[in-house]
């Protein structure tokens, strides 16, 4: 006998709930960066309830700021032409779906309940590909995906990010704080080459001022681990190891490998300026199950990420993107 919506709605939810909620650690176990920016909320975490667009709020130096004496007028200009960046809603979804055929086919309740938590794991997985991937996409990666780290690193200059051009921000210096930064000659993979990236996306002195993540490939990653090892100058990494993945710290940066990073390509990234902004409703969040119109009661549940990765200040990343 088929289960009962009431019985669906209990097995799913007691399967978000076992063992502390272990099954919600799926969506985070693909990807190091999905589990440090979304599941700890490192970097930028904004929950918006709605909006045409997402508002991100810039953070970059170049205010008016002088000495002066008594007597002396002060400057109350505002530097900025632009104050923040607004990105478009990007909306996903995991499917599960349960055939009655399949249904009746399950006898007993315990290989029924295995039949649900499988398609419901299932569709957790499936979401987290498809956010692990578009973490990196450029510009032209797809309408309907993630604004991704190839398309912030993007150094077109007619090529807006977060709606706004290269050229749109001018710093006090004279320069132009929302530039992309990509190298794309061919670069071999040197410990002095991770430092020249680093710096070129250097925002200031002190504290948080360098890039202090590296993503790169598997490959990539067992060549600056060999370098490393040879002269014992890393040690193990603390954030991704602490999560569950492999890295190495190499003078306050943690160097890591991702499945989903393109190939020959390495991102230095500033986490404090980096995150996701998701709607209050949409942070993998599931729907009932309900039956497939037209078909013989299969019924289908969904799972959904409403959000964007966003950035505050472009100066802070930097990319590579032919690494030997």
């Amino acid at each position: 006998m088929a289960l009962t919506y009431a019985e669906l709605e209990s097995i799913t939810t007691d399967y978000f709930l076992m063992d502390g909620g272990k099954a919600v650690d799926i969506y985070f176990n693909d990807s190091f960066l999905l589990n440090y920016l979304m599941k700890q909320q490192k970097g930028i975490w904004e929950r918006p309830n709605g909006g045409q667009k997402i508002r991100i709020p810039l953070e970059y130096d170049g205010q008016e700021a002088e000495f002066y004496s008594r007597g002396d007028t002060v400057n109350s200009d505002d530097r900025e032409s632009v104050n923040a960046a607004y990105f478009e809603w990007k909306h996903a979804y995991g499917n599960a779906t349960i055939y009655r055929v399949d249904q009746l086919q399950n006898s007993g309740e315990y290989a029924e309940v295995q039949l649900i938590t499988q398609r419901v794991g299932g569709a957790q997985k499936s979401l987290t590909k498809l956010l692990s991937s578009s973490i990196y996409d450029d510009a032209a990666g797809g309408g309907n995906r993630l604004v991704g780290l190839k398309a912030l690193c993007n150094s077109t200059a007619t090529l807006a990010y977060g709606g706004i051009q290269q050229g749109d921000l001018v710093a006090a210096d004279g320069t132009f704080p929302w530039t992309g930064r990509r190298t794309t000659a061919t670069t071999t993979l040197t410990l002095p080459i991770l430092r020249t990236g680093r710096t070129a996306a250097k925002i200031r002195d002190g504290a948080g001022g360098k890039p202090d993540l590296f993503v790169t490939t598997e490959t990539n990653f067992n060549t600056i681990n060999d370098m490393l090892q040879i002269q014992q100058r890393f040690t193990t990494g603390v954030e991704t190891v602490k999560a569950g993945f492999t890295g190495i710290v190499f003078e306050g940066m943690e160097i890591f490998p991702d499945d989903y990073c393109p190939a020959s390509h390495g991102f230095w990234i500033n986490s404090r300026h980096l995150g996701f902004a998701v709607h209050q409703e949409g942070y993998m969040m599931r729907t009932k199950w309900a039956v497939i119109a037209d078909s013989p009661e299969d019924k289908t549940m969904k799972i959904y990420f409403d959000g964007a990765m966003v950035c505050n200040n472009r100066k802070g990343f930097n990319l590579y993107t032919v690494l030997a």
